[in-house]
């Protein structure tokens, strides 16, 4: 059994389900002492249970990771609870806001401030643990949305600020052994698809042309690169932005075979 966190102690926001659940599991096989966060106390409870089930060690904290006070008590009761914190993954999101002509002020706040507020307020929570001991690792769960324009701005301008923190962290606490990097995942099968599934059975099949490599990605596909970049074996890696996303943004194959087809045919007529 692979014990690369073996006594660490691990914070996923948002692990109550989805790409959270699948990271706070792995981990947690990993020898982690893992706390899973989410504003969903009863999905929080259910995946720490499921840890334990495994012989894991997890802890469920309930928290809005948007709300200082929270942040601040949950970061108390983890380090409470299982020790001061080694490595924070902030994986919290949310995504209501698309077309910033039809977003409501109040909806663009709430995306605004669950995907990129909570990324400053869980860092300043445990840098200073961080800081003091000098090593800690700050993973964050971005998206190929804050790196070209794909719909749903409010989450996408956040993403891309969370892009930007990232990398101001990493320089501004890279002296005192603290690494900072992001993932960009592309479409993640994930139970946040499931209202878009019923609705629309093929949706996954329609976007795999977009994808090089063929497939729609998994949560196991965000883990990896989560706990590579957490791990030792990423030791001299921190500021950057890992693409996790089947090949979406190094180019579009299809749509420049179809611009080069429908210049043929001009030329022809010519």
């Amino acid at each position: 059994m692979a014990t690369r966190f073996a006594d660490k102690v691990v914070v996923i926001t948002g692990a109550g389900s989805g790409i959270g659940k699948v990271m706070a599991k792995r981990f947690a096989a990993e020898g982690a002492r893992v706390a899973v966060v989410d504003w969903h106390g009863d999905r929080a409870a259910e995946c720490a249970g499921e840890i334990a089930q495994t012989d894991g060690h997890a802890v469920a904290v309930r928290a809005d990771v948007s709300v200082g006070a929270d942040v601040a008590t949950m970061v108390g009761e983890v380090t409470s609870r299982l020790g001061p914190v080694d490595v924070l993954v902030n994986n919290a999101a949310i995504a209501d806001g698309d077309d910033v002509l039809e977003i409501e002020e109040p909806t663009w706040d709430r995306d605004v401030s669950v995907v990129l507020k909570s990324v400053f307020l869980c860092s300043k929570a445990v840098l200073p643990s961080m800081i003091e001991r000098r090593a800690g690792v700050i993973v964050n769960i971005a998206s190929v949305n804050g790196l070209s324009a794909l719909g749903n701005e409010a989450y996408s301008a956040a993403k891309a600020g969370m892009i930007n923190l990232t990398q101001g962290i990493a320089v501004r606490y890279g002296g005192y052994g603290i690494r900072c990097n992001a993932i960009a995942p592309g479409t993640i099968r994930t139970p946040i698809w499931q209202e878009r599934v019923d609705r629309d059975p093929v949706v996954f099949e329609r976007l795999v042309k977009w994808y090089p490599l063929g497939r729609v990605g998994e949560p196991d596909d965000i883990a990896n690169a989560a706990m590579f970049l957490a791990s030792d074996e990423a030791a001299w890696i921190t500021g950057t932005v890992l693409r996790v996303d089947g090949g979406l943004l190094a180019g579009n194959y299809r749509m420049t075979r179809e611009l080069l087809a429908q210049a043929g045919s001009e030329d022809l007529e010519s």
